[in-house]
């Protein structure tokens, strides 16, 4: 084999792992933030906390859609719970089209500081979810906010987080949490919450 016929394979074998790479860093990406809560990114827990702190933490929900018709709200806006108590959240999700739907719920946590405390347990937003033309469906998400964001100092003073979600088509191109509709720091101060459909 002659030096441009090498040369031209070491370039194939480039141009094929950078496409590979391109396609495998969406899900890496989105993996890399649920393990480490970056960029506002919630966590999944497998378990609950061991212990309940008296400090009670104000949390906000923020619901949004895109590229889907639907109607998509929170049971109530706000919800307030001791640190390292489980909570449950219900969400209202109505399709509004003549057709089937298949979104997935993405989502974020603001302040981003407060992504690694604010775990879930079970959401509906871990799978694709289909809603049938005209129903209604009711979602239940049980989180809780991990005792130990009282001990990190950039996260000691937070008294209350925004739990934003984005409902977005299955097979629009991936999206990960980085992309969803951040809430604004206004917001996440006690300004009002971004209003749903």
């Amino acid at each position: 084999m002659n030096r441009n016929a090498r040369l031209a394979l070491i370039c194939l074998a480039c141009a094929f792992g950078m496409v590979g790479a391109a396609y495998a860093a969406v899900p890496l990406y989105r993996m890399f933030c649920e393990v480490t809560g970056f960029d506002g990114t919630v966590r999944k827990a497998v378990a609950a906390p061991t212990k309940t702190l008296d400090r009670v933490m104000t949390v906000r929900f923020d619901t949004n859609v895109r590229g889907v018709d639907f109607a998509f709200v929170p049971e109530t806006r706000t919800q307030d719970i001791k640190i390292g108590e489980t909570a449950l959240a219900f969400f209202k999700v109505t399709n509004r089209s003549d057709r089937d739907v298949t979104a997935r719920a993405v989502y974020n946590v603001v302040p981003e500081t407060a992504g690694p405390y604010f775990q879930k347990l079970d959401c509906f937003c871990f799978t694709e979810q289909t809603i049938k033309a005209g129903q209604t469906v009711e979602f239940p998400m049980t989180y809780f906010i991990d005792p130990e964001m009282v001990t990190d100092p950039e996260t000691s003073r937070v008294r209350e987080v925004v739990l934003s979600y984005t409902f977005f088509p299955a097979e629009a191109p991936a999206r990960t949490a980085a992309a969803a509709p951040k809430v604004s720091p206004s917001t996440a101060l006690g300004g009002p919450a971004a209003k749903g459909l």
